[in-house]
């Protein structure tokens, strides 16, 4: 397709199914929105036929949007996860406007930056691949793991997966237990599914976590996967379960909408983040900030499960669990999930001076200092179990892409940077690629001002976490 047909298909899709109006607003675009999702759908025949023509539509206008954004090549360095099923990716991804250097945006205000529209559109707020509906979308790796093992269908037929392998973590990820770190990683290279779990787990975990690990593994209802007509599989399925995104307890990089703003072009994509370290986290939910793990297991049936709207869960199938036995057990196995070794740490956190190289200990001294990147993410787990507004916006104008109004996202909790080289893509919503990339934001968003050798550093120290 050539470039001008394809801008042009592009623009048509953009306005023919957002119905969006102008780009750019000077107030939310709040006028007739709905807190609520449909709940009057035509019949399923219908549904399919049409979301099945129109799937192509959404893909060419997501992988534009992701082209004209980031450089999307394998470029992997040296430096394994901690499986070693896959090599860390490097470099910057994200594109800079024309004639623009990284240095040259550190020294502008953010209203310079706004007002010349120089943002690099990368650091924008990322679109779900079909943001118009939202929910679960699954790597090609997990859907075709599922169906061999269980028959389950985990592929959607009006949207796909939008990043290349290449930039998500390792498939299958390890599994680190903490209350067996003698053992390293159990998972035998294997997925952990309803079907294999006991084989695999069976003389490592106590009856209670393997009862957790059970419920974690046994498919539920969700919005998109269902036996309801409004469903967004061919055939009416189960549902999923909580380790078909956790996978393994740690991530396949599954996005979804979260579940917590209205309206729906105000949502923001959330991309799936590790259940390792479980056990030391005060809040869960990147908006919801609850207070517990259990609170979490209970409440992402009623919340992520069905984009936070109660109403079309009772029709669908909502599973609750039991507070006191299952909910208590799920729980418990979580918590068992432990973060990958880190040889060059100690028991504070901090690099072993002896088993460092120069430039990672210069990376911890910025992270300690200058980079002021511990004032959220403190050791010995780098986190702080608090919620932050970066106040993003500051830097652009709001505007609509692929359904997706780029509003104020306002505070979200402090992740924790263990393990983080395992965790691609990075920042809530996926929308940096390497840790070369989220340096470069926060560089920018938070004006510490850092040199290239710095920013180098500061990547190697965080690749030791």
């Amino acid at each position: 397709m050539g470039l001008k047909r394809r801008s042009a298909v592009i623009t048509a899709i953009t306005v023919a199914v957002t119905a969006a109006g102008p780009s750019t607003f000077a107030q939310p675009p709040l006028k007739g929105a709905e807190s609520f999702m449909p709940v009057v759908v035509p019949d399923f025949e219908t549904t399919f036929k049409k979301d099945s023509e129109q799937k192509a539509k959404f893909e060419e206008r997501q992988q534009s949007l992701l082209h004209e954004r980031y450089i999307l090549e394998d470029n992997p360095s040296d430096v394994w996860m901690s499986g070693k099923r896959k090599n860390v990716q490097q470099g910057i991804r994200v594109k800079l406007p024309e004639g623009v250097s990284w240095d040259k945006l550190a020294t502008m205000s953010p209203d310079e930056i706004r007002e010349q529209d120089l943002f690099p559109a990368g650091f924008r707020p990322l679109p779900h691949s079909k943001h118009e509906i939202g929910g679960m979308v699954f790597p090609p790796d997990q859907i075709k793991t599922i169906r061999e093992a269980e028959g389950r269908n985990l592929e959607r037929f009006d949207t796909s997966f939008d990043y290349p392998d290449h930039l998500t973590p390792e498939f299958p990820p390890p599994i680190f237990l903490s209350t067996h770190p003698e053992l390293g990683d159990v998972s035998q290279g294997k997925v952990l599914t309803i079907k294999n779990f006991y084989e695999i787990m069976n003389g490592k975990l106590t009856p209670v976590q393997l009862e957790g690990l059970r419920l974690l593994l046994t498919p539920f209802p969700q919005q998109q996967f269902n036996m309801t007509e409004d469903r967004k599989v061919k055939e009416p399925e189960l549902g999923v379960t909580c380790l078909d995104c956790h996978v393994n307890g740690h991530t396949n990089a599954t996005f979804h909408l979260n579940p917590d703003t209205r309206p729906q072009t105000h949502r923001f994509r959330i991309d799936t983040v590790s259940l390792r370290g479980m056990f030391n986290q005060q809040i869960h939910g990147s908006k919801r900030s609850l207070r517990s793990v259990e609170d979490f297991t209970e409440f992402e049936q009623r919340t992520a499960y069905f984009d936070g709207d109660h109403v079309t869960a009772a029709k669908k199938g909502v599973h609750l669990p039991d507070r006191a036995s299952q909910v208590a057990m799920m729980a418990q196995m979580q918590n068992m999930f432990d973060f990958p070794p880190a040889p060059k740490l100690d028991r504070f956190g901090k690099l072993i001076p002896e088993k460092a190289s120069d430039l990672e200990l210069k990376g911890q001294e910025l992270f300690f200092g200058k980079a002021r990147c511990a004032e959220c993410h403190s050791g010995p787990f780098y986190l702080d179990h608090q919620m932050h507004d970066l106040k993003a916006e500051r830097f652009y104008e709001p505007k609509t892409v692929n359904a997706k109004y780029e509003a104020a996202e306002g505070p979200i909790k402090t992740f924790t940077l263990r393990g983080i080289k395992d965790s691609p893509p990075y920042l809530h919503d996926g929308r940096l690629l390497t840790l070369e990339d989220t340096v470069e934001f926060f560089n920018l968003v938070t004006g510490v001002n850092l040199t290239a050798e710095e920013k180098k550093a500061l990547v190697a120290f965080m690749r030791c976490l």
